[in-house]
C-alpha cells in the first residue's frame, strides 16, 4: 500500500491492538523493558549525540496483611495466605521490572506496626498494602496518612471490608492513595507500574530555551527544569557540521510523502537545529526540551532555523521537543511518554460545534503517534504556517482511534481531560499545518468553558489512556476535570 494512501484506509486497518494489550503495553514500557528505544543518530558510521534515559527502579514497599489462617474469618478458615501471596508476589515482579519491590508479611494491623514498617526505609517512592485478607486495625490508614503514595488493594472476597473502609477514609482526608479491586491482576500491575513513571520523572531534566525556568516544577515532580539562552543554541547550532545536517536533512526528505514549499537548505538549517537541541540535552543529561522559537526567531535573538522537524524527530524516537516553552505541555508530553510510551501532539485546538468536532491545529506533530516502535504515518514538508518562513510538518494521522487530551497543572494539582474518534486531517489553508479533527466523546457544548482558567494549548495522545491517567493521578494527589 503507498504510504500517502496510509490515511485513506479503514479504521479497523490501524487498530493494530487490543485495549487490554495496549494497557498491558503502556505498563511494560512504564517499567522499562521497551520504553522509549532510543537509537542514537548515526552519520557516517559515527555516534552523532544520545541523550541519557533514565534507568533507575522505583522503590516500593509492598505489605501482605492478612489474618490468623487458623481463625474463622473471610475468605474461609485455613485458607492458603502464603500461597496466595507468592503468587502475587510473583506476578508483580514479572510484570514490573522497573520496580524494586521489598515485601513484608503481617498479622499484625494496629498503628504500632505501620510506624514501625514506616520506620523501616528511607527515600521510598511508594508504598503498596495488599489485603489478603482483613486486620481490621489502623495499619492501612497509618501508611497511607505517611504522604507517600500508596496503592491499597483487595484481595476479592478476602480483604474487602477493610479495603473499603480504609481506602474511602485516605481519600476523604486527601491522601495519596490508589484503589485496586479487581479480578483482573493486570491492573494491580498497571497501578504499581505508575511508580516507574514517577520515579523516571524525578530523575529527568528539561531545558526550557529563552524563557524562565518554572521551578515549582520540580517541587511537584521531582524534575529539574534548567534554563538555556539564546546565546546557547546559537552557539550549539553554528557548532553543527554541514554535512551531518545534510545527512539528516536528505532522511526526512526521503520520509516525507511530499515537500511543498521548503528548500533543501531550509531543511537542512532544521537539521541543524534539531542536532543542535540533542547536543544540549546530551551536555545537560535531559530528556526533553522546549523553545521559545517564535520569540527567538522574531525578536533576531534565535538563529533562523525552525526547530519544528527536530521536535517531530524527538518525539518520534521517545524523547520530547515542545514549542513554544510552554512547560505544562512539556512536562505532560513527559509523564505521557513515561507512562504510556507513547509521544503527545501540543496544538491550538479549534472547534466546530455543527460536526461535534475539536480540531487540533499546530505547525509540528510527530508521525509515530503508538510510540517508537509502531507504525509511522506520512507527513509533508511544509513552510511555517502564520509567518510562511522555515519548515516544519503536517502530520497525516490516524483516523478511526480513540484519542485522549489532556493537560497536567502543577500548580492546580489538576489534570485537565477529554476524549474522543479521531475522524479528518483537516486541509485547510488557514492556521497551523497539522489539523486533526476528532469527534468529541461528550458534550461539545461543555467543551467551551474552561479555556479561561487553563489557556488555550492542549496535548493529544492516541490511545484510551483514561485508566492509566486517573492512576497517575491518584498516586500523585492530582485531581482530573473531565472537561467535556
Amino acid at each position: 500500500m503507498p504510504k500517502t494512501d496510509l490515511m485513506k484506509t479503514p479504521a479497523n486497518v490501524l487498530k493494530l491492538i487490543s485495549r487490554r494489550k495496549f494497557i498491558g503495553n503502556c505498563s511494560t514500557c512504564a517499567a522499562g523493558t521497551i520504553l522509549i528505544p532510543y537509537l542514537p543518530l548515526w552519520a557516517g558510521g559515527q555516534k552523532v549525540f544520545s541523550p541519557n534515559i533514565p534507568k533507575d527502579k522505583a522503590k516500593v514497599r509492598i505489605i501482605y496483611g492478612y489474618p490468623d489462617p487458623n481463625q474463622p474469618n473471610w475468605p474461609n478458615i485455613h485458607y492458603d495466605f502464603e500461597g496466595h501471596i507468592k503468587e502475587v508476589q510473583q506476578i508483580l515482579e514479572t510484570g514490573c521490572p522497573g520496580v524494586e519491590l521489598m515485601s513484608y508479611k503481617t498479622m499484625v494491623g494496629t498503628e504500632d506496626e505501620g510506624k514501625k514498617i514506616l520506620a523501616m526505609d528511607q527515600d521510598l517512592d511508594g508504598y503498596i498494602v495488599y489485603l489478603a485478607g482483613c486486620l481490621w486495625g489502623n495499619l492501612t490508614e497509618t501508611i497511607s496518612a505517611s504522604g507517600i503514595p500508596t496503592i491499597i488493594a483487595d484481595n476479592l472476597y478476602a480483604g474487602s471490608g477493610e479495603f473499603l473502609t480504609s481506602y474511602a477514609w485516605a481519600r476523604r482526608e486527601g491522601h495519596p492513595v490508589l484503589a485496586v479491586s479487581s479480578s483482573d491482576y493486570q491492573d494491580l500491575v498497571d497501578a504499581v507500574n505508575c511508580f516507574t513513571c514517577m520515579k523516571k520523572l524525578k530523575a529527568s531534566t528539561i531545558l526550557v530555551v529563552g524563557s524562565n525556568a518554572d521551578l515549582m516544577i520540580q517541587n511537584v515532580y521531582g524534575t529539574k527544569v534548567l534554563p538555556v539562552d539564546f546565546d546557547e543554541i546559537n552557539e550549539a547550532y553554528n557548532s553543527i557540521k554541514q554535512d551531518v545536517a545534510a545527512q539528516v536533512a536528505a532522511k526526512w526528505m526521503n520520509e516525507a510523502a511530499e515537500i511543498i514549499e521548503p528548500t533543501k537548505e531550509e531543511i537542512i538549517r532544521s537539521a541543524a537545529m534539531y542536532l543542535s537541541m540533542l547536543k544540549l540535552m546530551e551536555e545537560r543529561d535531559a530528556q526533553a526540551i522546549t523553545i521559545n522559537c517564535l520569540g527567538g526567531i522574531y525578536s533576531g535573538q534565535m538563529v533562523e532555523a525552525y526547530p519544528c522537524l527536530g521536535f517531530m524527530q524527538l518525539d518520534n524516537d521517545g524523547l520530547v521537543g515542545a514549542c513554544e516553552a510552554d512547560q505544562r505541555c512539556t512536562m505532560t508530553k513527559l509523564i505521557m511518554t513515561y507512562l504510556a510510551g507513547r509521544p503527545g501532539f501540543i496544538s491550538d485546538p479549534v472547534i466546530d460545534t455543527s460536526k461535534n468536532q475539536i480540531i487540533y491545529a499546530h505547525c509540528v506533530a510527530p508521525n509515530r503517534m503508538f510510540g517508537p516502535d509502531g507504525p509511522a504515518n506520512p507527513y509533508h514538508i511544509r513552510n511555517h504556517s502564520e509567518d510562511r518562513k522555515g519548515a516544519c510538518n503536517r502530520s497525516l494521522l490516524p483516523l478511526g482511534e480513540m484519542t485522549t487530551t489532556i493537560l497536567f497543572d502543577h500548580a492546580k494539582k489538576q489534570i485537565i481531560f477529554h476524549q474522543g474518534v479521531s475522524v479528518e486531517n483537516v486541509d485547510e489553508d488557514k492556521a497551523c499545518r497539522t489539523k486533526l479533527a476528532v469527534e468529541v466523546k461528550g458534550d461539545i457544548n461543555k467543551l467551551l468553558n474552561y479555556w479561561d482558567e487553563w489557556s488555550w494549548h492542549r496535548v493529544t495522545f492516541y490511545g484510551d489512556l483514561k485508566k492509566p491517567v486517573n492512576n497517575l493521578a491518584d498516586l500523585m494527589g492530582f485531581e482530573v476535570i473531565e472537561e467535556a
